[in-house]
């Protein structure tokens, strides 16, 4: 998708269509039996523009517009204005309008204009925010918005939108800055979800570390994969109980980006929960909705997003990203529950469920991590259904072993604009994990299942600082919303690239 900006008056922008954002500007703070009905609702577009509002006018005093998020309105031929049609999407409140909700926004745009075929747009910045924030907003919304999982399908029909032009004012440099850096986080977003969307016959943990390298190899990363041999030889014994018990090859992924220029410390380690698919193993998962366990290597298909950002984006900071990608399978190979295996740090694990195999993975992928000298560590993965029942679809997990590292995230995700929400690691948990035969379980039961499983992880991080995103609830959208397909989100890969940056700055 071609991106551009335009400081021009949006009247004068010949468009295939002109986006601008509708707001409620009434005065929340009077009781809604206290108004009248003319003065319920205030609704203005956001734009200076004269002529944009006059076209507007007769709409937004009709009473039909409810100013709901993601109405859509639209407008053929708009007296005045050299676009051929007004999109008006509502935001909702003025008040509460944020470049969060304008994220969004500009998806539902997107999705309303290229499901009528329209190629092209030209959005205009909402002044109420500030420049470069709304021109990121802008461009990472479109992107999100542009993405549709239906490739297999004979009859697909090719609705993208091609060309967007985003009409701001402010120092013409850092817009251009804005949005050029907006857009590499966007198609990164986009090549995460293209991951996570293949099906697992297309998708095995061989191809997955093709497509690693392939990338790599286009935006100037180190990329190595290696097989069982390796995965042995590094006496991965965590990893390679899950592996073991499918015919399919595991891949160990690793992935250096390490500019000139950059200190010897920190070294950031992202470590990806790379499950192809995952049956759940002999603890084998119920057939209804199995079809979407292509989706277990959400985690590791984010880690190689973000590092494809950083390597576009080439912030001064050693960063090194692994990838432990293998299927979960039942077979006379595979591991049995009551089994212990041996991990890489030399910690014995009874395994209690086969299910619980990702934080298997992971386990050996922290402790490698911290063997190529990573002095701040951040997983992620889809880890636990617990979660979704902590926290639904809404939020994903966020739990730490360190307070500053924690805070430095939670800075990132909001400037990214992703909802998250930190999790206790109280030791009292810890109980949970305890075995009788071995150091400790892989499954702790039930009840706190989410946290009983991060602090399995924080076994493995050991005392280096250390992040786990739980994004079980949040990787996959089960339905369609107006700014986004049902389908993989790409979630915390902004914020990943918001919290790489941090340490350059």
């Amino acid at each position: 998708m071609k991106t551009t900006l335009s400081s021009a008056a949006p009247a004068e922008l010949a468009t295939e269509a002109l986006v601008a954002v509708v707001l409620d500007y009434c005065d929340s703070s009077q009781t809604a039996k206290s108004k009248s009905s003319q003065e319920k609702q205030q609704l203005k577009v956001e734009t200076s523009d004269a002529a944009v509002q006059a076209a507007a006018a007769d709409l937004l005093s009709s009473g039909e517009v409810t100013c709901k998020p993601f109405e859509i309105n639209l407008l053929h031929k708009p007296a005045q204005l050299k676009a051929k049609r007004l999109l008006l999407v509502s935001g909702g409140v003025a008040k509460k309008f944020t470049s969060y909700d304008l994220r969004r926004v500009a998806g539902a745009a997107a999705r309303a204009l290229k499901a009528r075929g329209v190629r092209s747009f030209a959005f205009v910045a909402p002044s109420g925010i500030g420049g470069e924030e709304a021109v990121k907003a802008i461009v990472e919304g479109t992107c999100v918005g542009n993405f549709d999982p239906d490739y297999y399908k004979s009859d697909r029909k090719d609705q993208k939108i091609e060309a967007v032009t985003v009409i701001a004012s402010g120092d013409k440099s850092s817009l251009q800055k804005a949005l050029d850096e907006a857009q590499i986080i966007g198609e990164s977003q986009n090549f995460t979800r293209d991951l996570v969307n293949e099906p697992s016959n297309r998708m095995t943990p061989t191809m997955l570390g093709e497509r690693a390298k392939t990338m790599a190899q286009e935006v100037g990363l180190k990329c190595e994969v290696y097989g069982a041999d390796k995965i042995k030889e590094l006496k991965m014994g965590a990893f390679w109980s899950v592996a073991q018990g499918s015919d399919e090859p595991p891949a160990l992924i690793v992935m250096k980006y390490e500019p000139a220029g950059a200190p010897e410390k920190p070294v950031l380690g992202l470590v990806g929960k790379g499950i192809t698919f995952d049956t759940g193993g002999i603890s084998i998962k119920p057939a209804d909705g199995m079809e979407k366990m292509k989706y277990d290597m959400a985690g590791g298909a984010t880690m190689i997003g973000a590092m494809r950002a950083i390597a576009m984006l080439k912030p001064k900071v050693k960063v090194t990203a692994i990838i432990c990608a293998t299927e979960n399978m039942p077979s006379g190979k595979a591991q049995k529950p009551g089994d212990v295996q041996i991990a890489m740090s030399g910690k014995s694990i009874e395994i209690i469920n086969t299910d619980a195999e990702g934080r298997l993975v992971l386990a050996d992928g922290l402790c490698y991590a911290r063997q190529l000298g990573c002095t701040h560590l951040v997983d992620a993965a889809t880890l636990t259904g617990a979660v979704v029942v902590a926290l639904g679809y809404a939020n994903a997990g966020v739990f730490a072993n360190d307070d500053a590292m924690y805070e430095r995230l939670e800075k990132a995700q909001a400037k990214a604009g992703e909802k998250m929400w930190r999790l206790p690691l109280d030791d009292e948990y810890k109980e949970n994990i305890r075995s009788n035969i071995a150091d400790m379980v892989n499954s702790g039961g039930r009840w706190g299942g989410a946290i009983n499983a991060a602090m399995f992880l924080k076994e493995f991080a050991e005392d280096t600082p250390w992040i786990h995103l739980d994004i079980a609830g949040t990787a996959w959208m089960e339905e369609q919303k107006p700014w986004i397909a049902k389908g993989p989100s790409g979630i915390a890969l902004r914020s990943l690239v918001e919290f790489v940056k941090s340490f350059a700055s």
